[in-house]
């Protein structure tokens, strides 16, 4: 009897050194299903960082629709608590959730590849590299390349799949989100200001050095984009003298005579004066007074007006009419009387240049007496006037102030309205003034002697 007790223990630890492998072996492969899952999981949350930021509009749209507990998640991962920041919260959760899982990948294989390595007896150094290169290789493989390809083509179906986990995730990883995002915005603020601004006149002069091949029409579209944040609605308008409007109190079969003769698809409508515009008009909404398909007054039909101070930008201008959908503004000073209007083809105009449909009519501005005298309108733009004598536009930059055309030129020269038979001249020019009022130059005479090197060429 006196043995049993050390058979009894002897036959545990044969029972042990049994058990002992298989319970090894099930340890490693739940190891192994743990490590797929991260991977994973892994996978989709990468994914879901390439499917969420290629959400075109109509994607957006379609989650609206959807009406579904995922699309819910999305809008709000999109959303609130607005979309700058939204987002910004949303790549710092799916980036720390993914570090976070890569980690445990990480780690959940060092230990299911520890045991193995010991049993092939390798050396620390080389079961370091391949560890390495083995989990580099898988993450890289399974963790973004594949899913990031997916995600490109299949995106709405990844933003399905994963928004209610970065919804919860990003709701249990708020103070660790947080902190990413404050950091980051603290850095790129004083990233900004250490930052130097390049000017205008910089990038302007860069232009005309980067322009080798001296494209004029070119060069003028990049300044018009260099300089398109800089230039003031009161600098491209349409000036009341020139715009077509039509009083309120108009008859029909007057107004339709009217806008015939006008060409235009938009026109102001003024009750008494100019000053006060009660609306504008869409030339296609009188398609039915035209076609007597409707017995509504043409006054119904009128459209309100959207005013815009003179001093406004024109590219703020340009995103006012993108979101409202239109494209005529009536400008006013700060008297809120009415200067003229502006409309969308003048914003382009000024970036692009002159814009020319089949509706358009070449106005006759000018008119060549000789090789070196033209008759021209005051209205003529000096821009148009520089290329008829083949001059650079920024040839009378020195005198012209803020006018842009020759009748504002004369007066910038003159200091005030010139009268009828005055002569100004400005280097080779000699300018007669042939018609004028108390209000404007209308029409005059343009002289130009071209220096002899300029004749010869």
């Amino acid at each position: 009897m006196e043995g049993e007790p050390e058979q009894q223990i002897a036959l545990f630890v044969t029972m042990l050194e049994q058990v002992a492998p298989a319970i090894s072996i099930l340890q490693s492969l739940g190891l192994f299903i743990v490590i797929v899952g991260l991977v994973f999981l892994s996978g989709l949350i990468s994914g879901s960082e390439n499917a969420f930021f290629s959400l075109s509009l109509d994607d957006l749209n379609t989650l609206e629709e959807k009406k579904s507990r995922s699309s819910n998640y999305a809008l709000k991962l999109l959303n609130i608590p607005d979309r700058i920041e939204a987002t910004q919260n949303l790549l710092a959760t799916i980036l720390i959730l993914n570090n976070f899982i890569n980690i445990s990948i990480i780690i959940a294989s060092t230990y299911l590849l520890g045991d193995l390595w010991q049993v092939l007896d390798i050396a620390e150094w080389a079961i370091v590299a391949i560890e390495i290169g083995v989990i580099t290789f898988v993450l890289v493989l399974f963790g973004e390349i594949i899913p990031k390809i997916y995600a490109t083509q299949n995106n709405l179906n990844l933003v399905y799949i994963t928004a209610p986990i970065l919804f919860y995730a990003k709701k249990a990883l708020a103070p660790f989100v947080w902190a990413l995002t404050k950091s980051t915005s603290i850095i790129d603020s004083r990233i900004a200001r250490t930052q130097k601004a390049v000017s205008l006149e910089e990038l302007n002069q860069a232009i005309e050095i980067a322009s080798e091949d001296d494209n004029i029409e070119e060069k003028n579209i990049l300044k018009g984009l260099v300089n398109y944040g800089n230039i003031s609605v009161k600098q491209i308008m349409r000036p009341r003298m020139d715009v077509s409007a039509v009083d309120l109190n108009m008859e029909q079969q007057e107004l339709i005579d009217l806008i015939k003769d006008m060409g235009y698809s938009r026109v102001p409508v003024f009750e008494d004066s100019f000053d006060k515009i009660v609306g504008i008009l869409y030339i296609k909404d009188l398609l039915p007074v035209l076609t007597n398909i409707s017995n509504q007054k043409w006054q119904s039909f009128i459209r309100d007006p959207f005013f815009v101070p003179e001093h406004k930008k024109i590219d703020d201008l340009l995103e006012e009419f993108q979101e409202k959908r239109i494209h005529m503004a009536i400008v006013v000073d700060e008297y809120g009387g009415s200067e003229g209007i502006v409309t969308m083809e003048d914003i382009l105009e000024e970036i692009f240049g002159d814009l020319v449909d089949e509706f358009d009519e070449d106005e006759l501005v000018y008119s060549k007496l000789d090789e070196s005298t033209y008759i021209f309108e005051g209205k003529a733009l000096l821009t148009d006037m520089c290329k008829i004598f083949e001059l650079n536009t920024d040839y009378f930059e020195e005198v012209k102030g803020e006018a842009d055309t020759l009748g504002g030129l004369l007066m910038e020269m003159h200091q005030d309205i010139p009268d009828r038979g005055d002569v100004l001249n400005h280097a080779n020019f000699e300018f007669k003034i042939e018609s004028a009022d108390k209000r404007r130059v209308k029409r005059v005479k343009v002289s130009y002697e071209a220096e002899p090197e300029e004749s010869e060429a």
